[in-house]
């Protein structure tokens, strides 16, 4: 119903003589119009409700219209925030990752100019994408750069990223590079290098790992022990060396020993 038709219904409601409208139709009519009859707040609910989408609308158009144009999605669910110059990187490494030459003549037109902060943010997410290959390249920019210095947490993700992927002589590259620069990695990433040797079928070179941890300032954790303790069960003798040396340093520890017939052991 137009607004000019309710007026002019208010207007017949209001000015009406009693005789010529029933008693029944001006209470309805009546019901419509009076600001406190039963139908009003009903009215005032309905408008309270359109008031408030056009509220919700108008702020929607507001964020819209002052987005800073960050870009969202994996990039930044629950990272700090990545600059548009790293962004560009980022994306320009995975575009050619397939074409080294045009590889290497973005890395040196565009990594090479980063800022350090960008830069170490390109290698963090690179590992966060498992892109492991781009982010040893970014990696080794950055030790071309002045202001590097030996870390080995900078090492400790693509070491580890390496051995789960069964990549061992990329894995061992960076792990000569990090022992030239007299780093000795972390529990974490020796208990990684050893299984990832096991795995690999190469027992010998897991025990190769083993012989540089002993060496490590930092005390020893049961983790890397039990790893090669369960691995070598084919290998008595080798396990033999790990097990003496595990009892001499967690005495109070219990190992399993598997019956020696189910290696044939007897």
């Amino acid at each position: 119903m137009s607004l000019s038709k309710m007026a002019a219904m208010a207007a017949i409601v209001s000015g009406a003589k009693t005789h010529s409208i029933s008693p029944l139709l001006r209470r309805h009519l009546s019901s419509l119009f009076h600001p406190l009859s039963p139908a009003a707040p009903l009215l005032s609910q309905r408008q309270m409700f359109l008031g408030g989408v056009r509220r919700t609308q108008m702020a929607q158009q507001f964020v819209r219209f002052t987005h800073d144009g960050r870009p969202r999605g994996p990039l930044w669910r629950g990272k700090k925030m990545i600059g548009k110059e790293a962004l560009f990187v980022i994306l320009g490494l995975k575009k050619f990752k397939e074409d080294d030459e045009k590889l290497e003549r973005f890395v040196k037109n565009h990594v090479l100019r980063l800022l350090k902060m960008d830069m170490v943010a390109v290698l963090n997410e690179l590992e966060r994408q498992q892109e492991v290959s781009l982010a040893i390249k970014i990696f080794r920019a950055i030790q071309k750069q002045d202001w590097y210095k030996p870390d080995v947490y900078l090492y400790k993700d693509l070491i580890i990223a390496l051995a789960r992927g069964r990549k061992m002589d990329e894995a061992m590259e960076l792990w000569e590079s990090m022992r030239k620069e007299d780093l000795f990695p972390d529990s974490q990433t020796y208990t990684e290098v050893i299984r990832g040797f096991l795995r690999y079928g190469s027992p010998a070179d897991a025990m190769n790992i083993y012989e540089d941890m002993k060496k490590s300032p930092e005390p020893p954790e049961e983790l890397p022990f039990r790893i090669l303790l369960k691995g070598l069960l084919p290998h008595p003798l080798l396990r033999n060396r790990v097990k003496q040396d595990f009892e001499e340093i967690f005495p109070d520890r219990h190992i399993y020993d598997p019956p020696e017939e189910i290696f044939g052991l007897r």
